[in-house]
């Protein structure tokens, strides 16, 4: 994996990459509105995942995940850090929280 020092940094060459989806999450999927694709967690792999926390405050993190679906879609999906656990199906809670290791 590649080391980014901030969030536009990483997003900018992801999008190089050809990771040039925007993906958001949903209770219980991922979803390209571009596409206007809804896509299960059993249909996309988290292939990569970088941390950044604020320059601020550590309450200011987030997280981008680097997606490939089935279907060929390459995106990415960027979150608040452990904001997501309240509102996810536990499908999507254990993806998530899988490819964090």
């Amino acid at each position: 994996m590649k080391v980014y020092n901030t969030l536009s940094e990483a997003l900018t060459d992801l999008d190089k990459r050809g990771y040039t989806h925007d993906f958001n999450l949903t209770e219980d999927c991922i979803e390209c509105k571009a596409d206007h694709q809804k896509i299960s967690p059993e249909k996309f792999e988290i292939v990569e995942f970088y941390r950044f926390e604020g320059m601020t405050s550590t309450d200011d993190e987030s997280v981008v995940y680097v997606i490939e679906t089935q279907d060929g879609l390459k995106g990415t999906l960027v979150d608040a850090y452990g904001v997501y656990s309240d509102s996810l199906s536990p499908k999507m809670i254990d993806k998530l929280k899988f490819a964090q290791g």
